[in-house]
């Protein structure tokens, strides 16, 4: 039940799906962020930079490691704004955090180069774009470290929390499968301080069949979300892939006026939607020892106002997507 052999099975094939030498199952999302970081030697005194407007595991990540976070600003597509990213560096930063926020890719070629240039590391937070694609690149390989959710509202998931780690280098895994169990080289002898993180195998197991659906339920993301663009174009924002882009649609953000009397007339309707997330990381009461204020990232907080997800998961019928269509068409010709 508890390291079983389906989680070797299980990371031989995550690692495959993300075009990697080693993938490590954890506990959660969480964990891999924070298990990413350790093994980076990422703690007190560092600064670590990602994204104001993702969900909350990512800052807290930092904060947890005893790092100190650092927002950059995003673009219009939700991601960090490469542009803006050298005037957050100090000499206190030591990775950069991307966020592929509701599974498009954030740019990483020119994220990289900063960072390079920097000598900064790069974890990308992939728990919302399992199976995107950057210039044709799975995410997850792009950075030192890739940090996946496999929580069941992910485009893949298993029957509870999970999560998994990807990187190439053979010496931070060994180092990790260490520190995931307690820091422990065998049952009695302790290398590491580490943590216990550590995927159940029957989650494994059940992880190893949904597998074999991902082709398939990543198709059906991108149906769905491409029916949303072509019906939703004309009335509100919608988001659109870029030339560099394969995005998985983890969520399909609309960027709308009258954002708040759209989603009640939806309700009213019994179509669901929500708001990710209706608190900017830097407005957040745990945020507050850092200094931040309303208006320190416009475009954020510009987009912030006018987001609205809509539903999308892969046994939403056409007829069901074109009802969500209608109603918003209806809102904005009324």
């Amino acid at each position: 039940y508890v390291m079983g052999g389906d989680i070797a099975k299980f990371e031989e094939e995550l690692a495959k799906l993300c075009s990697v030498p080693y993938a490590i199952a954890v506990a959660n999302g969480t964990d891999a962020l924070i298990l990413s970081m350790k093994v980076l030697g990422i703690g007190s005194g560092d600064e670590v930079i990602t994204a104001p407007n993702s969900f909350i595991a990512s800052a807290g990540s930092i904060a947890a490691v005893g790092a100190t976070v650092r927002f950059c600003d995003v673009a219009e597509n939700h991601n960090i704004d490469p542009e803006k990213l050298e005037s957050v560096i100090s000499d206190k930063t030591k990775a950069i955090m991307p966020v592929h926020l509701t599974g498009r890719p954030a740019p990483m070629d020119e994220i990289n180069a900063i960072a390079e240039k920097y000598d900064l590391f790069v974890i990308e937070d992939s728990a919302q774009a399992i199976g995107a694609k950057y210039k044709n690149r799975p995410v997850g390989s792009l950075g030192d470290m890739g940090c996946f959710s496999l929580h069941p509202l992910k485009n893949l998931f298993v029957m509870g929390d999970g999560g998994f780690i990807t990187l190439s280098d053979e010496d931070m895994y060994r180092k990790i499968k260490h520190l995931q169990n307690h820091g422990l080289i065998n049952r009695n002898e302790c290398a590491y301080w580490g943590i216990n993180s550590r995927l159940d195998t029957l989650n494994a197991a059940i992880g190893l069949i949904k597998l074999k659906y991902f082709p398939d339920i990543t198709r059906r993301f991108r149906e769905i979300a491409d029916m949303y663009r072509k019906g939703l174009s004309n009335v509100v924002d919608v988001p659109v892939d870029s030339a560099d882009e394969y995005a998985v649609y983890h969520n399909f953000v609309i960027g709308a006026d009258d954002r708040d009397e759209l989603q009640k007339y939806l309700s009213d309707m019994n179509i669901g939607s929500a708001v990710h997330y209706p608190i900017l990381l830097h407005l957040q009461e745990a945020a507050s020892e850092l200094g931040y204020k309303e208006g320190d990232f416009p475009v954020a907080e510009k987009l912030n106002k006018r987001q609205l997800s809509l539903p999308i998961f892969p046994e939403l019928t056409d007829e069901e997507v074109g009802s969500v269509i209608s109603a918003i068409c209806e809102f904005y010709n009324d």
